[in-house]
């Protein structure tokens, strides 16, 4: 290191370390991603929407309606917990990502940790109030949506 090379790190005396360069992602893990994740999500939806409206009728009836007024935000609470635990599940994907034949990583390659799952989660939500937010996905190299970016994490086809 010259004495003019400005990137020193001056507690250590050490030379800072370069951010890690981006993984290489081969184009076929890449193939049909936006379609497969519109289909996965679809499915996520039912399956949400479903497992919600169970649970608003079983804690109904439990507490013989008294618990109404409590509930309404039921969706989001079952959203952020079923994504969370099935993504940082074995199989890496929600069910409707896996019948998709999709699974998420970090974008080090490793699997998601359950909180980072559920904040993707809360984040796509959110990108829900803004339509046009989707539209990054068309321009980004990797097919990423911003809340994929926000969240760090990559969804790739599986058998590739």
């Amino acid at each position: 290191m010259s004495d003019g090379d400005f990137r020193k790190d001056y507690t250590t005396g050490a030379p800072e370390r370069e951010a890690p360069a981006a993984p290489y992602i081969p184009p076929q893990a890449l193939e049909g991603v936006r379609t497969r994740r519109i289909f996965a999500v679809c499915l996520d939806f039912i399956l949400v929407s479903g497992l919600s409206a169970a649970l608003f009728v079983a804690l109904f009836v439990l507490s013989a309606g008294m618990s109404a007024f409590l509930l309404p935000p039921l969706f989001p609470i079952v959203a952020f917990f079923y994504n969370g635990l099935t993504v940082s599940g074995w199989r890496m994907a929600t069910p409707g990502m896996a019948f998709m034949d999709l699974e998420m990583r970090t974008m080090q390659g490793e699997p998601v940790p359950f909180l980072q799952a559920a904040v993707h989660a809360v984040l796509f939500y959110v990108t829900w109030l803004l339509p046009p937010l989707f539209l990054v996905s068309l321009v980004a190299r990797d097919k990423r949506c911003l809340h994929d970016m926000l969240a760090d994490v990559i969804v790739l086809r599986r058998s590739a």
